[in-house]
């Protein structure tokens, strides 16, 4: 809910700061993560194709852990009115169904006024490195919360 989000501005924000979000993964979030993307691929819709994978079962979009990234960016940190601009990310482990992804987000760098620099890193239940890389986001520099 908008009321429990602490929004932080650029001139709140230090290098250390840090946020995250967890999420189980369900059959439902792959599945509407591929019609509104289009991303059909039957790796990730079809339990009998991915059998036959290295995988040997259907795995998450890899581009929904980063949605989970945007999520800590968004509702975390820096919250509320931050604008995403940069993602590099580096994929580790696939994610399967029924995993619990931790997204964290880090300052590593106040690039300029505007601009921060963040590692970024999702993990799985078992703490394994799923996805780790850096965000740059514009912070706001006022932050409304309408109730």
């Amino acid at each position: 809910m908008i009321e429990t989000l602490t929004p932080r501005t650029r001139p709140t924000l230090q290098v250390g700061d840090s946020g995250s979000f967890t999420k189980t993964i369900t059959e439902r979030d792959v599945y509407e993560f591929a019609w509104a993307s289009g991303d059909v691929n039957p790796m990730h819709m079809d339990e009998e194709y991915a059998r036959h994978t290295r995988f040997e079962h259907r795995i998450a979009h890899g581009i929904l852990s980063a949605g989970i990234i945007s999520a800590v960016l968004g509702c975390e940190i820096p919250g509320v009115g931050c604008i995403f601009v940069e993602l590099h990310i580096k994929f580790f482990k696939p994610v399967f169904i029924g995993d619990t992804v931790t997204a964290t987000a880090t300052v590593m760098e106040i690039i300029n006024p505007k601009r921060v620099r963040l590692l970024v890193a999702c993990v799985n239940q078992k703490g394994e490195d799923v996805a780790m890389g850096n965000a740059v986001v514009v912070p706001p520099s006022e932050t409304r919360i309408i109730s």
